[in-house]
C-alpha cells in the first residue's frame, strides 16, 4: 500500500475499519436470544488480505 493513497482507496479502507469490529454486548443481551454470538465477518490485517 503506497504511502500516498487516493480518496477512493481512502474512503474503502475506513469502510473496512467501521466493518472490523465486535458485536455490540447490547445487541448479545437485547433478546436473550443465543444467535449472535460473534461477528462472522471479522477480518486479521496479516491473515486476510482485502484484494485492492
Amino acid at each position: 500500500m503506497p504511502q500516498h493513497k487516493t480518496f477512493m482507496i481512502k474512503k474503502k479502507l475506513a469502510k473496512k475499519q467501521r466493518q472490523n469490529r465486535s458485536i455490540p454486548y447490547w445487541i448479545r443481551m437485547r433478546t436473550n436470544n443465543n444467535t449472535i454470538h460473534y461477528n462472522a465477518k471479522r477480518r486479521h490485517w496479516r491473515r486476510t488480505k482485502l484484494g485492492f
